[in-house]
């Protein structure tokens, strides 16, 4: 008798290929048949999406999936998310949890774990979601500006092709090619004085500075004292000289002070004037003179 009719073997046959399927199932979710798991339930307001076999992250990094999501009929306006997590996982008391939206989609649960080494949460026990906001709530948060910024930069590309199409564009660029030629040659002969001319000059500043280094010192040599003693004496000399012509008491003081002697020489001048016109107009009155021997008449 056989052990196994052909009936059997395709029975166990359809066993072993439902086990295997249903491990594969599981494994596909993210579900370690094989591996203790810790079972807990999260409450939200609001589950964004969240789908079966979602992962579970806590500080980046996969601890389990969500198993099961269901709408709490007894407490409208929550949901309740089942979730695994490895049997090593410790989750303090008082962590809470978010859901994250992706950019392409899909959403994460993220574990908030706080810092509380005494108190940790037994398999079974609640935690509180809250209401995070996620990468697509965060981006329509930034839409406006970014509407802001693309307004902008679309006045700002406007502007550029209204300057891009003004005709005077190849003549401005003209001009600033010859300014920065011209600028380029201003500077070569700037170069070129600092290099030459200032040299000579700096050295023609020192030679005038020592020239007048030598002239201070051949004035400091000087004997100025004296020389300004000498030219009191030649002042009072003048002086004495001056008060001597303007005294009465000799002669040229006479002279230069004497109305009186000054109207006579007047009267005797134009008297001597008078005679030389007179003698002019009548010789023969002062002089006679006998010609050949003849007598004057």
């Amino acid at each position: 008798m056989k052990l196994f009719t052909k009936e059997m073997k395709i029975g166990l046959s359809g066993v072993v290929a439902i086990a295997l399927l249903f491990v594969g199932i599981n494994f596909l979710k993210g579900v370690n048949l094989f591996e203790a798991q810790q079972t807990f339930v999260v409450k939200f307001k609001d589950a964004k999406g969240l789908a079966k076999s979602s992962s579970v992250y806590a500080d980046g990094f996969a601890v389990g999936i969500v198993s099961d999501i269901a709408y709490d009929y007894v407490n409208p306006g929550n949901v309740l998310v089942k979730i695994q997590v490895d049997d090593n996982m410790r989750i303090p008391r008082g962590s809470s949890a978010e859901v994250v939206e992706g950019i392409l989609g899909g959403c994460t649960m993220n574990l908030l774990l706080v810092n509380n080494p005494r108190e940790r949460l037994a398999p079974g026990d609640t935690i509180y979601g809250n209401d995070g906001s996620g990468l697509m709530d965060k981006a329509s948060a930034m839409l406006p500006q970014v509407e802001q910024v693309v307004g902008k930069v679309d006045s700002l590309l406007t502007a550029l092709n209204r300057v891009a199409s003004d005709p005077n564009l190849p003549r401005i660029l003209a001009n600033a090619e010859a300014m920065t030629r011209q600028l380029d040659e201003t500077t070569a002969r700037l170069n070129r004085l600092m290099a030459t001319d200032v040299p000579q000059m700096a050295a023609t500043f020192n030679q005038a500075g020592q020239n007048i280094v030598q002239f201070t010192d051949q004035l400091n040599a000087l004997d100025l004292a004296g020389t300004l003693a000498r030219v009191d004496t030649t002042v009072a000399n003048l002086n004495a000289a001056t008060a001597q012509l303007t005294s009465p008491d000799n002669t040229l003081g006479l002279l230069l002070t004497d109305t009186a002697l000054y109207h006579r020489l007047n009267n005797t001048v134009g008297s001597a004037n008078n005679l030389l016109l007179d003698l002019q107009a009548h010789p023969r009155k002062y002089i006679n003179l006998a010609i050949f021997g003849g007598k004057a008449k």
